[in-house]
């Protein structure tokens, strides 16, 4: 059933059940389930106007057109239960709601203890239920227990709530060999659109499943008998819309969002993007690598295995420049409760041929020297980077592309195990310098961490002039937020940010960001219209010549080169090739072949 008003809004470890102790019509408040969180206590008082009472919020699995949602429902539960060992096993279930499956399940026999980190619903099942079964205020994430403590872990409309990663880790820890796992809920059948989705994708799930050592033991898909339910609460909600703005204290909007809502997963329903499935997974083996994703905690782990691939520290600053500031994405493979590999992504706003998007540059990718032997299928890259991309890259995914800057030998393996396509290659020119002679049209403003309302402004218009010639491209938005954030907020490195104007009516040319070391000074980035390029060219080799340096150089993508060969200058390739997603469901990597626009900027480490 759905449960919030925006369906396409990810909420973590949030997560509600949806089964329900029944109350009958015969109450003297207004509504036993005022309290409940909006849209539990809609659902729980329509079918409490509707039916007569509440015994279940979750999907109901319909039989013939003339079964009550009721009677669904308890279907539902009744197939899920036939899943179980017989009692007395131990059950921890996740998602509680408002206990009527927990105590059930209490009174027959079985040992169970039910989570959730609503306090609402437990401050319900306190008020109205006498059963003595065990629960407590936990997510899943949070929760702790012995390991092996359960027998079967349930998760009843919860999963859709929660990462991934953390039910089956969860669940590898606390089920011993042959413990069960079992799963009732939504999930996406086909992702084919640009967007967030709500729901994760079934075959992700099963994949995931796994790689965790857990075997497949029956999958059911119950989308047409679960579809039905959407069209009993648009019902229930139009016939009592009265007694539930009036009885629960909502407003007619709360209400008209919630039916667009399930209009919405309706149709998704009738187009096969969204379905109802049973999943039954035992744990048939303990996984050699383990997958998590790596908490804050955990950094200092991160930062060893760092400097024993590339030879030099990262710094908890730079850390949380790169991750912590930017809602960067981290996976770790942990043996032995040891870091062993670790694929990291930071989120990037792009321009998606003219339309605004998000993308994720992928760094840090490292595999301990000790275990690069194993590249199949079977070893930690590919495990966390098929993990990564199923995650969190595609259509209704969190980024809709990837991009990275891997070397030759990377992209190969990459390559050879699906992972990724090539869809570009890193080009570098390299000039003289100049004459120190300033160029009389024009001037330089040096742009530093403090700055006025004009450089602001010409910041962003040399940007939007440059964004409005790449409307067939694909190019990092290059504004002054982001300005500030990659270069003037660096932790470490020291770029010079030049803006070039002219010199009597001060309009804006271009942005220089300038990078100087032994080889050279380094045209690390650009924001100017197209034209402007040999200008700030120009501009950066006089620069040089002042401040001493042997060279001018940059690196761009190939498909760019015109632009800066018009200033003469050599070019060479590069060691670098540019990937796209070939794994998960996505844009074509041939849509996207040769439109990126990427220069060192964009790199996260120059």
């Amino acid at each position: 059933m759905t449960k919030t008003v925006n369906h396409n809004s990810a909420q973590g470890s949030r997560y509600y059940r949806q089964t329900g102790y029944a109350a009958s019509i015969a109450t003297s408040s207004p509504s036993p389930f005022k309290d409940l969180t909006f849209p539990l206590n809609v659902y729980a008082h329509a079918l409490l106007l509707e039916e007569g009472k509440a015994t279940y919020l979750h999907y109901g699995l319909f039989q013939d057109n003339q079964t009550s949602l009721q009677t669904a429902q308890q279907f539902s539960t009744d197939l899920l239960m036939a899943r179980l060992p017989p009692p007395p096993c131990r059950i921890l279930e996740v998602g509680v709601g408002l206990g009527t499956t927990l105590s059930l399940l209490n009174q027959r026999g079985y040992d169970i203890h039910g989570i959730t980190p609503d306090a609402q619903q437990i401050a319900y099942i306190q008020k109205n239920l006498n059963s003595g079964a065990s629960v407590s205020c936990h997510s899943l994430q949070d929760f702790k227990a012995h390991p092996e403590s359960f027998d079967v872990v349930l998760l009843q409309e919860s999963a859709q709530y929660i990462e991934p990663l953390v039910i089956f880790n969860k669940a590898l820890d606390l089920l011993p060999l042959s413990g069960d796992l079992v799963i009732i809920d939504e999930f996406a059948l086909k992702y084919d659109e640009a967007g967030i989705g709500g729901l994760h994708l079934l075959e992700d799930m099963v994949a995931l499943a796994e790689r965790f050592g857990f075997e497949l033991v029956e999958r059911m898909d119950l989308s047409t008998q679960a579809a039905p339910t959407l069209d009993y609460l648009l019902r229930f909600t139009a016939t009592h819309r009265q007694s539930l703005i009036k009885d629960l204290a909502l407003t007619d909007e709360q209400l008209a969002q919630l039916d667009e809502s399930n209009r919405t997963y309706h149709k998704k329903y009738a187009s096969g993007h969204y379905g109802y499935a049973l999943l039954h997974f035992r744990k048939k083996t303990v996984p050699k690598w383990r997958l998590q994703i790596l908490e804050k905690s955990q950094t200092p782990e991160m930062f060893g295995l760092f400097k024993k691939t590339f030879h030099h520290d990262m710094t908890p600053a730079t850390w949380q420049w790169k991750y912590d500031s930017n809602s960067g994405r981290e996976i770790g493979i942990w043996r032995d409760n040891q870091l062993i590999a670790h694929y990291g992504g930071v989120g990037r706003k792009i321009l998606f041929f003219g339309q605004p998007q998000t993308a994720v540059q992928i760094g840090d990718v490292m595999v301990d020297t000790n275990e690069r032997g194993t590249l199949t299928r079977k070893g930690p890259f590919f495990l966390m980077a098929a993990t990564f991309l199923e995650r969190y890259i595609g259509y209704n995914k969190p980024y809709l592309v990837g991009f990275g800057f891997p070397n030759e030998r990377a992209m190969k393996v990459a390559e050879r195990l699906g992972l990724y396509a090539e869809v570009g290659r890193m080009i570098e020119f390299s000039w003289n310098t100049r004459s120190r002679f300033p160029l009389w049209g024009t001037r330089l403003y040096l742009i530093g961490r403090e700055q006025t309302d004009f450089v602001i402004t010409a910041v962003n218009e040399c940007w939007h002039r440059m964004a409005a010639d790449l409307q067939t491209a694909i190019i990092g938005i290059r504004d002054w937020n982001y300005l500030q954030y990659r270069y003037l907020d660096h932790p470490s490195q020291q770029y010079q940010i030049m803006l070039v104007k002219n010199r009597f009516n001060r309009r804006a040319r271009g942005i220089l960001v300038l990078r100087f070391d032994p080889e050279g000074c380094e045209i690390v980035d650009l924001i100017a219209p197209l034209a402007e390029i040999p200008l700030l060219i120009t501009h950066a080799r006089r620069l040089a010549g002042i401040y001493g340096a042997t060279r001018v150089f940059c690196h761009i993508t190939g498909n760019f080169t015109s632009y800066f060969a018009t200033s003469g200058g050599k070019q060479q390739p590069l060691d670098i090739r540019i990937p796209a997603n070939a794994w998960s469901h996505g844009t074509p990597p041939e849509t996207l072949k040769n439109h990126w626009w990427l220069m060192s900027g964009d790199k996260d480490f120059r």
